[in-house]
């Protein structure tokens, strides 16, 4: 039967790349992928064929694999972070029940909130969500009640697509939000380029962060009551006793 894999390459280095995902990507014939994520893994694993499309070309791009498959090659359909965040994966699983000839299998990798988590140090240690403030697919009407629900119920907050050129106020909008119900010297992190040239992050108030400018390669982690900041680190206490 012929293959597919839905891999998630993890946040961008090879070196954060799973061992199996590096196996699914060594073994398969054709990469496909958004243009952006393609060219992270190109240089590793040069002797592929690649087939990319641009953003918001997610159907077309999952055809395209589809196709490629068909004709008897072995193919990875590549995703930054995990498959399944976000990702590919559903919409390949959708589509697979068009192509009962081929067989889809979905590779996990470290989606951003976790990358991004160990560079700040342990936001995510307790419970929290994870909410994209990207309205392309989701009615900002949802994305807004979903906020507001984490803050009122304390959850640390992992933000993903804090903003862009064409929606440059969604993170403000977001803080604004969240300062309903959580106090505005709550710990935050941004952290930028995660796994790439130019990584960074630090440690910032909620009120500090309606102001920050910050782009798709951003993840913004918002703490919950209990978060603090120890020697220049973000830390939500584990949550089975207070100190």
């Amino acid at each position: 039967m012929a293959k597919i894999y839905v891999v998630g390459i993890g946040p961008g280095a090879y070196e954060q790349m799973t061992i199996r995902a590096a196996k699914c990507l060594s073994d398969c014939d054709v990469i496909v992928g958004y243009t952006v994520y393609v060219d992270l893994v190109k240089e590793h694993f040069a002797d592929k064929e690649f087939r990319t499309t641009p953003m918001r070309r997610e159907r077309e791009r999952c055809v395209l694999a589809f196709e490629e498959a068909a004709k008897g090659k072995t193919v990875a359909m590549v995703c930054s972070g995990d498959a399944g965040v976000y990702g590919m994966s559903g919409l390949m699983l959708e589509l697979g029940e068009n192509y009962p000839s081929v067989e889809v299998e979905v590779i996990p990798g470290v989606t951003a909130a976790l990358s991004g988590a160990a560079l700040l140090g342990a936001p995510l240690i307790h419970d929290f969500c994870l909410i994209s403030l990207s309205d392309l697919l989701t009615p900002w009407e949802t994305i807004e009640r979903r906020l507001l629900a984490a803050a009122e119920a304390d959850f640390a907050i992992c933000l993903y697509n804090p903003s862009s050129r064409k929606r440059a106020d969604h993170l403000q909008r977001a803080c604004d939000l969240m300062l309903r119900y959580k106090a505005p010297d709550t710990v935050c992190g941004i952290v930028n380029n995660i796994g790439r040239e130019g990584e960074s992050c630090r440690i910032v108030t909620l009120e500090q962060l309606r102001g920050e400018k910050t782009d798709m390669f951003t993840t913004v982690f918002v703490g919950n009551a209990q978060t603090k900041e120890i020697g220049g680190r973000m830390v939500t206490p584990r949550g089975y006793r207070n100190e």
